[in-house]
């Protein structure tokens, strides 16, 4: 999986586009030229600066796994906090060396900043699984995934 890179948005007002654009590219999924061949698949859905909050955006990113597929190891800023929603199928994610968990649709967790993926993975070797990842993070930051060297 390539880095994410995140992205801002044009045209739209963007109250509108985050509440009528992205909600609808979450629900029907979308190609992306962020993903490899292989592994899971990263879309940008949403970037937009927090006006309340100076130096900080909120960028939404729609994660698609494969069967039987996941993402390397790795870490996201540490400026970041994430929100994660289980949208479809089961996800299996280890943070910071602690045990595995698997999250069904409809379940949600948060991670801290800083925090390090071990396994992040599709459950089902047989099902498609998705998860909308809700990043609050430096606005001037553009790597939102870092692999972890083996």
């Amino acid at each position: 999986m390539k880095p994410i890179r995140s992205s801002k948005p044009g045209g739209l007002p963007r109250c509108i586009y985050a509440f009528v654009v992205c909600p609808l590219i979450a629900a029907v999924g979308v190609g992306s030229g962020i993903a490899d061949d292989k592994g899971a698949k990263a879309t940008v859905v949403y970037d937009h600066v927090l006006p309340n909050v100076p130096g900080k955006s909120m960028k939404g990113i729609l994660v698609e796994y494969g069967p039987g597929e996941g993402s390397p190891a790795h870490i996201h800023p540490k400026s970041a906090f994430t929100y994660a929603t289980v949208l479809e199928g089961a996800v299996r994610t280890s943070v910071n060396d602690g045990p595995a968990v698997v999250y069904k649709a409809g379940q949600n967790f948060a991670e801290m900043p800083g925090d390090r993926h071990s396994v992040d993975e599709n459950a089902s070797k047989t099902e498609p699984a998705k998860l909308l990842a809700v990043f609050v993070v430096n606005t001037d930051e553009k790597e939102l995934l870092t692999p972890l060297k083996k």
